[in-house]
């Protein structure tokens, strides 16, 4: 039988399903009557003693975005079509507005965002909700015989999904800095499975979930060092459900992330999600699909199955071509713009320490390729030749080489490093061909050469400028949550990915956290 272990501060009243009676199973054992009174169910969530009471105020979160799509859409079509004379201005503007608002409603653009959800198809969704207007307005204006030059409707109607990612970037703002966006998550699981959730939950690669207590099945020790108010037994109990309610309460947990295994079949985590849902408490059920994004799984159903179909990683067709047209546009592009800084970068390295303006670098590139890396040169001029001396300060765990203050680096090579700068000349990389705008970290070839089989993933796509490693903490990172986050960017990159990270390398060179 599970149970649940709560100091008396904690909860003022017994803990179980909210109005649920609780019958006994075929395999439940025996209990006393004083076990029975301890168990009996309450009729409503327990009190937090010693804590303040909040009355929770309705969100205003549906009402603003549905307001902002409404007179996003709605005024601009009025004005259009009243300066171009057309007929009943604000009827239509009206009705496109409703429409537009009943599409998005309709599509679930105005649902709570999960924490961590990808928002790389944003605007594909905005333009998708775009075309069905577009679509619905054609049909009715054929019915109504409403006549519109297609110009002046189009005009009329762009300002829509522009304004609906202008609130949905503004909401997301506002829910980061109110911590909306964290859930507060209950782990359930078998120890194995359980240290290793709430050991990748509480990393620097997963925001928006923080691991607050833990129920083991079993009576295994945990070693990921949060709070463990109950256990399950080993075999199914109809003390399950109010075990995890148990714990969920006591530690204001909003979400309860199971985490299957033998102990967790079927039955049983089917009986969990019937309590927990009738609470009114989330559930989430772990997968044992490690680095795959969200947006390559496609569930389907099958003789009473859940199937998860899982795309293949992009390596040809229109996105790659993408990619790389992209990579090449936007290299040249930057380097004819930043053309002025260029010279004025090459001027400090060159009078501020002897040696070269540039430093050229081995790097292995796709397919374990070697290229000559170009920097703006940061460090003395014999800085290779003394790194042996320095191997004993490595402050990675892996083959890469990190120094926090590496003696090294010059003075004008600190800034350099801290902004980012010294990358830029990898422009011409990117122009020939040998890098990316954006992918993993390019590796020199002794880390290569001491690659596992893992490790070597990496080289499956071109190296980047920029990637998740650089917005995710650069230096700060540890080596074996550096080859994490590439090996996802290896197998999950997108345009829209891209375009993503390359709006949070601006925020994370302004930041300068991890740059040394």
């Amino acid at each position: 039988m599970g149970h649940v272990e709560l100091p008396e501060w904690e909860i003022s009243g017994p803990v179980g399903v909210a109005g649920a009676p609780r019958q006994r199973g075929p395999q439940a054992p025996h209990r006393t009557a004083a076990l029975e009174q301890l168990w009996r169910a309450p009729t409503a969530r327990p009190d937090h003693a010693g804590r303040p009471q909040s009355r929770k105020r309705p969100s205003t979160r549906v009402p603003v975005l549905v307001l902002a799509d409404l007179l996003g859409l709605g005024v601009p079509a009025w004005a259009v079509l009243h300066t171009v004379g057309q007929p009943r201005p604000l009827l239509a503007g009206v009705l496109a507005a409703l429409v537009w608002a009943g599409v998005r409603a309709v599509r679930g653009r105005y649902a709570d965002r999960l924490p961590g959800a990808s928002e790389t198809a944003a605007p594909y969704h905005q333009v998708g909700d775009w075309l069905v207007l577009v679509g619905i307005l054609a049909v009715l204006a054929a019915l109504t015989g409403t006549s519109a030059e297609p110009a002046t409707a189009v005009a009329a109607l762009v300002p829509g999904p522009v304004v609906a990612g202008l609130a949905r970037m503004a909401d997301r703002r506002r829910a980061a800095g109110q911590g909306r966006a964290v859930r507060r998550v209950l782990v359930v699981g078998e120890a194995a499975g359980l240290d290793r959730a709430v050991g990748l939950l509480n990393s620097r690669t997963a925001p928006g979930y923080t691991p607050v207590a833990a129920i083991p099945v079993g009576p295994d020790v945990l070693r990921c060092g949060v709070p463990v108010p109950g256990r399950l037994a080993p075999e199914p109990a109809d003390d399950d459900v109010s075990t995890v309610l148990g714990g969920a309460f006591a530690h204001d947990a909003d979400l309860v992330l199971i985490a299957p295994g033998p102990q967790l079949g079927e039955d049983r985590l089917r009986r969990l999600s019937w309590g927990l849902h009738d609470s009114r408490l989330a559930l989430c059920v772990l997968s044992d699909l490690p680095g795959v994004a969200a947006g390559r799984v496609r569930p389907a159903s099958a003789a009473g199955l859940t199937l998860l179909h899982v795309a293949p990683p992009l390596r040809h067709g229109p996105q790659a071509v993408l990619k790389g047209l992209v990579d090449r546009v936007g290299a040249a592009l930057g380097l004819l713009v930043l053309a002025p800084l260029f010279v004025v970068v090459a001027l400090a390295v060159r009078f501020s320490s002897p040696g070269p303006v540039f430093h050229r670098q081995t790097r292995h590139g796709r397919h374990n390729r070697p290229f000559t890396m170009w920097k703006f040169r940061t460090m003395v001029a014999d800085a290779e030749a003394r790194r042996h001396e320095l191997s004993s300060a490595n402050e990675s765990g892996g083959p890469m080489f990190k120094m926090r203050r590496d003696p090294r680096v010059t003075r004008v090579g600190h800034a350099l490093r801290r902004t980012s700068v010294d990358e830029l000349p990898q422009l011409l990389n990117v122009l020939r061909g040998d890098m990316s705008l954006v992918g993993p970290r390019p590796p020199l070839p002794e880390e290569v050469s001491r690659y596992d089989e893992r490790e070597l993933r990496r080289l499956a796509v071109r190296p980047g400028l920029t990637g998740l490693w650089q917005v995710s903490g650069r230096s700060d990172l540890s080596w074996q949550e550096t080859v994490s986050l590439d090996l996802w960017y290896v197998d999950n990159w997108s345009v829209a990915t891209d375009v993503g990270l390359l709006a949070r390398t601006v925020r994370a060179v302004t930041d300068g956290r991890g740059a040394y």
